[in-house]
């Protein structure tokens, strides 16, 4: 006989005694403290009457389990000692009587105590069957301490136990996982109901990753959902011919007509097509080009609701499908960001966000508090705006200290009495006039807030001892046509020779400038334009045939300016320099039209028209990410480019800039002009006065060495 197989008298009397007198000396001990003992039973109580409570309410999954235990016990006896023909022995058989109500008495009590019934088990995962594990060892050491003081385990094996613990565990495993398939409607008439699809609707989901998982579990725990996801297609090659919940991967995307006819042929041909998640490599026309196929055989393409309302069972309409948007197919890969470095920068910082209430400035401040400031300033000259961020930040980030102060940038006393107060660490400059039609028939406006305001902010941050100030830029610096676009050219120059002072140890702060292009979604752009022009039935309004803009979502470009700043902080790269975002190829906007008007629905030129109404005044054909007097630079971060303009020296921009605050304060829009086409030599100014503009037709100008004829703008033009 095995050591394992020996009877527990043959482990002799000392163990048991040594135990006895260890527990005796534990309770003279809780005797001696009056107040420990009171501790004690406080606890006790609390934690009795709890289990008590959450056994009443799983009491059948309680007597279920019991009888579990009974069975496991008297088939691990049979099997153990069956084998040697011991199990019909008078003495087997009665040590087994005595065995069975013990071990059902010391399971009625262990459970509960082990919290096997204050699980949720609806939601069980790996963690609680390793609950259900530790639950049925706990019960086992307890009855071999039972039976030893009792009766000394005289005739019962140590094997008998090994067994029992090897039965009883997938057996209580395997009550709860059918109990989570009759609720979640995977077992019994619900599952019935969506094998055979009625009332159901078929769906095909485009995708399997995590977003996918959580689309299916949500609509497997809801026995009201209507869906029924009839497949996946997914391009990665590992996937092909996997299960996600017991939903097959049928295929790729290029599969998607023969999926399709396949199962249509089944019977089940798929009413919409769902994009879970961004595929990983299908690029935009490879995307648009599915929907178009989706459409022409009459399947809806559609997304589902946010991960969050699909946890959520109160929310009424988690499973509505919301239908795929421009910003769906424009969205390019996540970059991977370096939030360690990020952490280091933000986190227990005081951070100013100048112009917080518009839409860089608000995602700007969203991030920033996700990554715990000790303080966030909030400034914007607009009340409501400012009210609506730190309302919502307040919702989102309650933890987050916020301070909002209506200030205006073109105010220095004031941005300088608000970033001495808070001993200000990191400015993020977004606050600017943005709107080309509107700065050129406003150039003083213009004057005294992108570039008066810019040099305020960043006079304040060097005096309060900042680390560092991040300028918002635009690509419309480049080569530009437009007011606006001077305007910030310039501001990106004084930036850039106050970094070059940072260098050469005259100032303590970086002085950073983050170029990029349109981002699509921000308040008066292009999006929200042709949403409008959508819902009152056309026609969409284009500025020209060949006109491109370059876009990315405003989150992508909130995240890597702040990846910029910390590695700009960190490694001090970029002295000197401008950070380029990469927005990837530009886009035609009159295929941004085209494919905003299928999105919706509807057939481009029949449905619903495109006007061409022609260039208002400043604007271009085409935007530039570098201008040809730059030298472009490699920047070590992913998504960011960098460019080297011909520095202007600090004391002459100083003196030039207070001269043009001079000309903007006294409305002199002619000597306001000439004096930046100084400053700029690639500003090619528009031959008709800004003034003049809303009184007189738009005439041709030159952009970039060729004319360009237009027409009078009569309505909104994207």
């Amino acid at each position: 006989m095995s050591q394992l197989d020996q009877p527990f008298e043959a482990i002799g009397p000392l163990g048991g005694q040594s135990l006895l007198i260890a527990t005796a000396i534990a309770v003279g001990r809780l005797v001696s403290k009056p107040r420990t003992i009171v501790h004690v039973l406080s606890y006790l109580r609390r934690r009795v009457v709890g289990r008590a409570k959450a056994v009443g309410k799983n009491l059948h999954l309680y007597i279920i389990d019991l009888a579990m235990a009974l069975a496991a016990l008297s088939f691990a006896s049979f099997m153990r000692l069956g084998l040697d023909g011991e199990v019909t022995s008078p003495e087997s058989y009665h040590s087994l009587l005595f065995a069975l109500p013990c071990f059902l008495f010391t399971c009625a009590v262990v459970f509960p105590v082990t919290c096997l019934y204050t699980r949720n088990w609806r939601y069980a995962s790996v963690g609680d069957m390793l609950g259900i594990l530790r639950a049925v060892i706990v019960a086992s050491l307890a009855f071999v301490f039972v039976m030893f003081v009792a009766t000394r385990l005289d005739s019962i094996p140590r094997s008998v136990m090994v067994i029992e613990v090897l039965l009883l565990v997938p057996l209580l495993i395997s009550v709860r996982i059918r109990s989570k398939l009759v609720e979640t409607g995977r077992f019994g008439p619900a599952a019935n109901r969506a094998r055979n699809g009625r009332d159901m609707v078929p769906v095909l989901l485009i995708g399997a990753g995590d977003a996918a998982d959580h689309y299916i579990r949500a609509l497997q725990r809801d026995p009201d959902a209507r869906h029924w996801p009839v497949g996946l297609l997914d391009n990665a090659a590992t996937t092909e011919g996997y299960f996600l919940r017991g939903v097959p991967v049928l295929g790729s995307i290029e599969d998607f007509d023969t999926v399709i006819s396949d199962l249509e042929g089944r019977g089940i041909k798929p009413r919409h097509v769902i994009f879970t998640e961004r595929m990983p490599g299908l690029v935009d026309p490879a995307l648009e080009a599915l929907i178009d196929r989706a459409e022409r055989l009459g399947i809806a393409v559609s997304r589902p609701a946010p991960v969050l309302e699909l946890r959520n069972p109160k929310h009424e309409s988690r499973f509505e499908l919301r239908p795929i948007e421009l910003t769906d197919l424009l969205e390019r890969p996540q970059t991977v960001l370096d939030k360690a470095a990020l952490s280091r920068m933000i986190e227990n910082s005081r951070i100013v966000v100048t112009g917080a209430g518009g839409s860089i400035g608000g995602e700007l401040t969203q991030q920033i508090a996700a990554l715990g400031p000790a303080e966030l300033i909030l400034i914007d000259n607009s009340e409501y705006n400012l009210y609506a961020i730190d309302l919502e930040l307040a919702e989102k980030f309650p933890n987050v200290h916020r301070k909002p102060y209506i200030c205006d940038v073109r105010d220095p006393a004031r941005l300088g009495e608000i970033f001495q107060r808070h001993c200000v660490d990191l400015v993020f400059h977004a606050a600017a006039l943005k709107h080309v039609p509107m700065v050129e028939l406003n150039p003083c406006e213009g004057i005294l807030t992108n570039v008066i305001g810019t040099m305020n902010v960043a006079e304040a941050t060097r005096l309060c001892g900042a680390k560092a100030m991040v300028q918002i830029s635009t690509d419309k610096v480049v080569n530009t046509t437009s007011v606006m676009g001077a305007t910030k050219r310039l501001a990106e120059l004084y930036c850039q020779s106050l970094d070059l002072a940072f260098v050469a140890g005259e100032t303590p702060a970086r002085f950073m400038t983050v170029r990029f292009g349109n981002v699509l979604g921000s308040s008066g752009s292009l999006i929200p334009l042709f949403k409008r022009q959508l819902a009152h039935g056309g026609p969409l309004t284009v500025t020209d045939m060949e006109m491109k803009r370059f876009f990315m979502t405003i989150r992508e470009a909130v995240e890597l300016t702040l990846q910029a700043s910390a590695h700009g902080l960190e490694k001090s790269l970029g002295q000197g320099e401008i950070f380029v975002l990469d927005m990837g190829a530009p886009i035609k906007i009159i295929d941004m039209a085209r494919r905003m008007i299928k999105l919706a629905g509807f057939r481009p030129d029949e449905d619903i028209k495109i006007k061409i109404v022609g260039c208002r005044p400043g604007e271009k054909l085409f935007e530039e990410l570098f201008d040809e007097r730059e030298r472009r630079v490699d920047v070590p971060i992913s998504g960011v480019l960098g460019a080297v303009p011909n520095p202007v020296p600090l004391e002459t921009l100083r003196k030039e800039f207070s001269q043009l605050r001079r000309l903007a304060k006294a409305g002199d829009t002619g000597g306001v002009l000439d004096l930046v086409a100084r400053l700029l030599p690639s500003y090619h100014r528009p031959e008709t006065k800004p003034a003049a503009a809303t009184a007189t037709p738009f005439v041709p100008h030159v952009i970039r060495g060729s004319a360009k004829a237009a027409t009078p703008p009569r309505e909104a033009a994207a």
